[in-house]
């Protein structure tokens, strides 16, 4: 077992690969959590998202159980669960059940985001809240841990009492914000926003309040990886994900495709920049390529952890990805 210079974590989309099922998907997932286990990677974190044909983690804490239940002790959790999506007290009662089943080793990440598009998301909502609501369901779901006072007449049963750790997720300077002024942990999505990467982070570091949660600032960087042997073949590697990224900015969803030598035959000068643009401080390459890209991102940002993101269609490939990776962080 490796041991990295940083914590480095696993935040998994359950890619559905191009005629394969989420049923599959979520078989490649467990294969992989186990080795992100073995390998000494910290934690092991599933998306909401819905409507996605090419993503099988739509009901997150159904897949946090079946990973945990395949696991030993990498911790899992959700990065993260949309919770304008749901009522407080669901959540609380299903992270509450989860812990209960597999104590100190479950994660709440929360996000405000709908994690779909708009028509999906109505579906979901039922015009209950555009997820401006969401510091006042965060006390709520928070209540809902802490112990019960006395005469309380809404308990959560599990839930009630019990530690979940609770991360604020973000794309922007909102949650970093929100994290900050409660004490809580932190994580940015620089996976797709890296616009806002160090305007939240510093947002975070800057005006964090200890509490009894948190006694310093504990953030997060979400960040894509693609590591092989070589550059070429990382950069190949890749390509999959520009795809999906691409297919998006065009308003076309499908499955995690295969790679491509050349990228140019498929997009044109703007949808390139775009989609570059987007997944821009990838880190990608062979180890020593990315063990710098690596330690240049950690001095910039000041992150605390690493989670990363490897949509790499071949399952052998992005087990590789992610075993190199953790040799690539030993490095620094």
């Amino acid at each position: 077992m490796t041991t990295p210079a940083v914590p480095l974590s696993i935040l998994d989309l359950c890619p559905v690969t191009l005629n394969s099922t989420p049923a599959q998907a979520l078989r490649n997932s467990l294969q992989l959590a186990r080795q992100a286990e073995q390998l000494g990677y910290q934690r092991f974190w599933v998306a909401e998202h819905h409507n996605m044909v090419g993503i099988a983690s739509a009901a997150t804490s159904v897949v946090i159980g079946y990973l945990a239940a395949g696991t030993e002790r990498i911790r899992i959790g959700s990065g993260g669960i949309m919770l304008p999506n749901h009522s407080p007290l669901q959540i609380a009662e299903q992270f509450g059940t989860l812990e209960s089943l597999y104590p100190g080793r479950i994660d709440l990440g929360l996000g405000r985001a709908p994690g779909t598009d708009m028509a999906t998301a109505r579906a979901l909502r039922r015009g209950r809240t555009d997820g401006e609501d969401f510091p006042q369901m965060l006390d709520e779901l928070r209540h809902y841990f802490a112990d019960p006072e006395p005469g309380q007449r809404l308990v959560a049963v599990p839930g009630a009492g019990l530690n979940v750790p609770i991360w604020l997720l973000g794309s922007s300077t909102f949650s970093a914000q929100l994290a900050a002024s409660l004490g809580l942990p932190f994580a940015f999505a620089g996976q797709f926003s890296p616009d806002y990467l160090m305007a939240a982070m510093r947002a975070y570091q800057d005006n964090f309040v200890p509490s009894a949660t948190l006694e310093t600032p504990q953030a997060m960087l979400g960040i894509n990886a693609f590591v092989a042997e070589t550059r070429d073949e990382a950069h190949y590697l890749a390509s999959s994900h520009q795809q999906s990224f691409l297919n998006m900015i065009r308003g076309e969803r499908g499955q995690l495709r295969p790679p491509v030598e050349d990228m140019d035959v498929l997009w044109q000068p703007h949808e390139r920049h775009q989609v570059l643009s987007t997944l821009a401080g990838t880190l990608i390459g062979d180890e020593q390529t990315v063990a710098q890209q690596m330690a240049d991102l950690l001095e910039r940002t000041g992150a605390n952890e690493l989670i990363v993101n490897s949509p790499i269609y071949d399952q052998d490939k992005r087990c590789d990805s992610y075993r190199r990776l953790m040799q690539a962080a030993a490095r620094l």
